[in-house]
């Protein structure tokens, strides 16, 4: 009988039902008046005049009319940079502890954004959020007693300038909570492998050790993962040696175009949670099992306003208008993509994060995932989100019966016409033209924007389909692999050129 399993499952269940209900809007309020109090003496806060916002009824509006929005170039520029310079206090008191390095999906060179201590306490309050949260999924209690393996990037994290440099997950797992420490796979040692093939190899060798219940992880790296230890032991499948595997905590990216070859790789049905943990901080996750919808964490250190994705307020680069309208928690409805805002504790202010999202549920602050405002392929008019692309992709799974976990595209100009140029991730064979038909055929059955843009500009569709392994190697090429690398959905001309150099290489 698993005594420890239910003494902690009870302590979750009765700690969820002592919570209360949440009023996200309050804790927003509160959040916000939080936010300007602490930093009101920094540079950041003098320049601004935090002092005067504090001092109105409600500094929402004020906030949003004073301070501008900001980027990562924009913020580093003007403000980050001085603490690269030794300055402290400049947008947040003191200084950062860490660095968060992350080349996200749309360069090569890797920002650096401050997480500071007060950071690290909000992320890991809302991991402990989360794993109250599990008692609303129906968990066995035997579940609560088996390890947790996290897929990241190492946390044998880099000295600079007195302060620690890593990516996003590997700075939350060199932070987590002594009591998790038993349960943390793949334990200290292996984690600070900073050679990622090398980590995922001694994973595959300890593997046989481990009662694994939970998963953590982006879900391509963590496919290749299962797949290392799978081969490494010939098994047919990962419930072969983790026979108690349950859970999938996924993040990063959308879990939906990994579904089909994520299960190919299980011997039984697991329960996937869906989280969104970015390089800025923990923004959301999935609190029950009725919905794939995240809800956001809106009672810890981050403050969000949200832009209606509209193409008025949208510039080329995916930067907003100077009067691009923000709106608050309590202003937003359902059925919209917004641009996601965050003010936070490591000094982030009115920062686009660079993803659009949607509400599913008001009342509980419920999110999706819609795409990035960088990958909203808008060339002749389509406006096609990274949710239509990933739907689209989906349908071809279904209809080829195969599997396609990477994907990309491009809008480009042959011959004085304009194509969307497709190249498809998949081992499974099938006829190029016959996938840019059915692309083309439901794009124009779910999108109307596309089908009037196929009607005049946008010529047609073009298909390739390489092995998936050559998504992965192009992220090894020009990133890193594992960690919170991810693969650009949309390119631009410049850098799909790049891609097809690469393509034509590895074939």
């Amino acid at each position: 009988m698993p005594i420890i399993g239910n003494l902690i499952k009870g302590f979750i269940e009765v700690r969820d039902k002592l919570s209360g209900e949440r009023n996200p809007i309050e804790e927003q309020k509160e959040v916000l008046q939080h936010l300007l109090e602490t930093a009101k003496d920094t540079a950041f806060g003098k320049h601004y005049n935090f002092e005067t916002l504090l001092a109105t009824e409600d500094p929402s509006e004020p906030f949003a009319r004073t301070i501008p929005y900001f980027d990562y170039d924009k913020i580093s520029e003007t403000w980050w940079q001085r603490l690269h310079e030794g300055q402290t206090d400049v947008t947040w008191p003191g200084t950062p502890d860490y660095f968060a390095l992350s080349s996200g999906t749309t360069g090569k060179t890797s920002k650096r954004i401050p997480v500071t201590e007060a950071m690290v306490k909000a992320i890991r309050q809302a991991g402990v959020e989360q794993v109250y949260a599990l008692s609303n999924f129906d968990l066995p209690a035997d579940f609560f007693e088996k390890g947790i393996l996290m897929l990241g990037s190492s946390t044998d994290l880099d000295e600079v300038d007195g302060h620690e440099e890593g990516e996003i997950s590997g700075i939350s797992a060199s932070n987590i909570p002594t009591w998790f420490r038993g349960y943390y796979k793949p334990g200290e040692e292996i984690a600070e492998i900073d050679d990622w093939d090398e980590r995922v190899r001694k994973i595959a060798e300890e593997a046989p050790n481990w009662d694994i219940g939970a998963l953590s992880g982006i879900p391509s790296w963590m496919e290749l993962m299962l797949q290392e230890v799978i081969t490494y032991h010939n098994l047919d499948n990962i419930h072969d040696i983790w026979p108690n595997f349950q859970v999938y905590t996924s993040g990063g990216v959308a879990f939906g175009p990994y579904e089909k070859s994520f299960n190919a790789l299980l011997g039984k049905p697991i329960t996937v949670i869906d989280t969104y943990l970015a390089s800025e901080g923990f923004i959301a996750f999935q609190a029950r099992p009725e919905t794939d919808a995240m809800q956001l964490v809106t009672d810890g250190g981050i403050y969000f306003e949200f832009v209606p994705f509209k193409p008025a307020y949208i510039n080329k680069d995916g930067s907003l208008t100077d009067d691009a309208p923000a709106l608050t928690l309590s202003q937003v409805e359902l059925d919209q993509d917004y641009v996601l805002l965050i003010s936070t504790v490591s000094g982030a202010w009115r920062y686009i994060i660079g993803d659009t999202i949607e509400f599913t549920d008001l009342e509980r602050a419920e999110i999706k995932i819609t795409g990035r405002t960088k990958f909203f392929l808008n060339t002749v008019g389509s406006q096609l989100s990274v949710n239509k692309l990933n739907d689209a992709v989906k349908h071809l799974e279904d209809r080829f019966g195969s599997k396609i976990p990477e994907y990309t595209l491009c809008a480009r100009r042959i011959d004085g016409e304009f194509y969307h140029c497709w190249y498809l991730g998949t081992e499974n064979k099938a006829d190029n033209s016959k996938l840019a038909n059915a692309l083309d055929d439901f794009l124009k059955e779910a999108n109307k924007n596309y089908r009037v843009a196929r009607s005049k500009a946008l010529k047609g569709v073009k298909v390739v389909a390489v092995a998936p392994t050559v998504f992965y190697d192009w992220n090894g090429k020009n990133k890193k692999k594992g960690g919170q690398v991810k693969m650009e959905r949309v390119m631009g001309e410049e850098k799909f050129q790049e891609w097809e150099d690469f393509v034509s290489q590895s074939n």
